[in-house]
C-alpha cells in the first residue's frame, strides 16, 4: 500500500492535472498509471520527474526499445517491483519478445554475480579498463 494517497484525475488541481493530461498525449495512452498518482501529492516533485524521464526516455541514440530495456534491468538490480512491471509492459509495447526479456534477466544475472564476485575479490581494475576501452 501507498505511503500516501493516490490522486485521481477528477480530484487533481490544474497543475497535476496538466502533468497527467501530458503523460496521457505523450504515451497516447487513457489513463495515469499509479506511480504519477502518488507523485502529485507533491505536483513540483511529479513535474519534474516527469519532464525528466521525458527527455531521458525520448528517441536518441539509443532506441526507445533499448532504453525501456536498460530500465527493466536497473530495477531488477535494484529490486523495484513496480518498475519492473511497468517498464517491461513498456518494453514489450515498443517489441521486446519473450525470448528477448529471458536473454535480458540472464544477463542482469550474470551481471550481478561477476559483480559481487568482482567486489568480493577486491579485483584490481586492468590498465586496458581505464579509459573506457578507448
Amino acid at each position: 500500500m501507498a505511503m500516501l494517497p493516490m490522486i485521481e484525475y477528477e480530484d487533481a488541481p490544474a497543475e497535476v492535472r496538466d502533468v497527467y493530461d501530458d503523460i496521457m498525449e505523450t504515451r497516447q495512452v487513457k489513463w495515469v498509471n499509479n506511480f504519477w498518482k502518488v507523485l502529485a501529492n507533491d505536483p513540483e516533485t511529479l513535474r519534474r520527474t516527469w519532464e525528466s524521464i521525458k527527455q531521458v526516455m525520448a528517441p536518441g541514440a539509443l532506441d526507445p526499445l533499448t532504453k525501456e530495456m536498460i530500465y527493466v534491468a536497473v530495477s531488477m538490480a535494484n529490486n523495484c517491483h513496480y518498475c519492473i512491471n511497468s517498464h517491461t509492459a513498456a518494453a514489450r509495447r515498443k517489441g521486446m519478445t519473450d525470448d528477448m526479456l529471458a536473454e535480458l534477466i540472464a544477463v542482469v544475472g550474470m551481471a550481478a554475480e561477476t559483480n559481487h564476485v568482482a567486489n568480493a575479490y577486491r579485483v584490481d581494475l586492468d590498465q586496458a579498463f581505464m579509459d573506457g576501452g578507448r
